[in-house]
């Protein structure tokens, strides 16, 4: 089978996903073609994985020119057996690139709008083109999944997007601490990008509520002397470094770490304050390293983390703070609930389920044919 991946820029999530499905096909025999924007080769090297990588200019916004070069590009891919799409930019533009064929493209929606104005608008431009015109849509959460039937995309289903395997500290916990400079207080990590839709606003304001003595034990407690740990860097870190270091707040930001392994090993819990997910793979390392999660319910994040952690409204600072108050405090719970998040950690889908969820996509699209 001959299938082509497309995605736009890339540094994270979205890349590793295409990255592990075009690793998994060509080790099974089929050929695959890469296309999207040189610096996602440069991040992921699909070529090195044995997939032939074909530059096209797909940006994170609208660029017009950019735009129909790239459409007039993937008109080169109508030869493949599946043309799988990965993101609403890179969807829409290979649904306009394989209009007339017959067939739409495969899309998978990794994110949804969080937010307004002309961001959300063209955003709105562009589910619509993909309910329209892609063959199957693949959705990461119930609500994208509920999105796209509502504006009438005739097939969606669920994708699976697994973690990769993470790999097991690489230190001792004491080790670990130290260079943390954590001491025995309590740490609880976020692993996110520095941007909007992480709600790192309300991660500083549950840091702010715990030192502040708002907490279980009014201020006395361990929960008092919590350290937030956020792994990630993004265009906020200023305004996030800002206002920590005027309310003196707890929290470090210690940009990218390949380490995550290793911060798990000593947090107390993973804490996700976001304005929506849709399968977080810091969510998925967590359950399976057996951290609990402390999570806005919103996206996928609901059906991942089952009784693993705490959910919580988004937004809610105060409810935020009281289930990590909680489980900094109560060693019974936070057992409880490591065990449970390991339990569910070991439930969760890997490679072999992502690749024949696709393949059974794929032979779809050829039936349709």
């Amino acid at each position: 089978m001959r299938v082509a991946f497309v995605l736009g820029t890339s540094a994270g999530g979205v890349g590793r996903h295409v990255a592990m499905l075009a690793g998994g096909l060509l080790r099974r025999g089929h050929r695959v073609v890469v296309a999207g924007p040189q610096s996602t080769e440069e991040a992921f090297g699909f070529g090195g994985l044995g997939a032939r990588f074909v530059p096209v200019p797909i940006s994170d916004r609208p660029r017009p020119a950019a735009d129909l070069r790239a459409v007039r590009a993937l008109r080169a891919l109508r030869g493949a057996d599946a043309v799988h799409a990965h993101g609403l930019r890179a969807g829409a533009l290979a649904a306009l690139a394989l209009a007339g064929t017959g067939t739409g493209p495969v899309v998978t929606l990794h994110n949804a709008a969080t937010a307004g104005g002309a961001v959300g608008a063209v955003h709105a431009v562009l589910e619509r083109v993909v309910a329209r015109l892609a063959g199957r849509i693949l959705v990461v959460s119930p609500d994208l999944g509920d999105r796209m039937a509502a504006l009438g995309a005739r097939h969606v289903e669920g994708a699976v997007v697994p973690a990769p395997e993470l790999a097991p500290p690489g230190r001792s916990p004491e080790e670990i601490r130290a260079e943390l400079g954590a001491g025995d207080r309590p740490v609880l990590l976020t692993v996110a990008r520095l941007a909007q839709q992480k709600g790192l606003e309300t991660l500083l304001d549950v840091a702010a509520a715990l030192a502040s003595g708002s907490g279980r034990s009014g201020g006395t407690g361990p929960e008092a002397r919590a350290l937030f740990l956020v792994a990630g860097e993004g265009p906020l870190r200023e305004e996030l470094q800002r206002r920590i270091d005027a309310e003196d707040l707890q929290v470090r930001l210690l940009g990218n770490r390949s380490d995550v392994g290793d911060l798990l090993a000593v947090a107390r819990a993973l804490v996700v304050p976001s304005r929506w997910e849709g399968q977080p793979l810091s969510v998925q390392e967590a359950l399976r390293a057996g951290t609990p999660v402390v999570a806005t319910a919103v996206g996928g994040i609901p059906p991942m983390v089952g009784g693993g952690g705490v959910l919580v409204p988004y937004g809610d600072a105060a409810a935020m703070a009281g289930a990590v108050g909680r489980i900094v405090a109560d060693d019974g719970f936070a057992g409880e609930l490591a065990r449970e998040a390991a339990r569910r950690g070991g439930e969760l889908p890997g490679e072999p389920e992502a690749l024949e969820a696709v393949l059974s996509v794929y032979a779809g699209l050829g039936r349709a044919r």
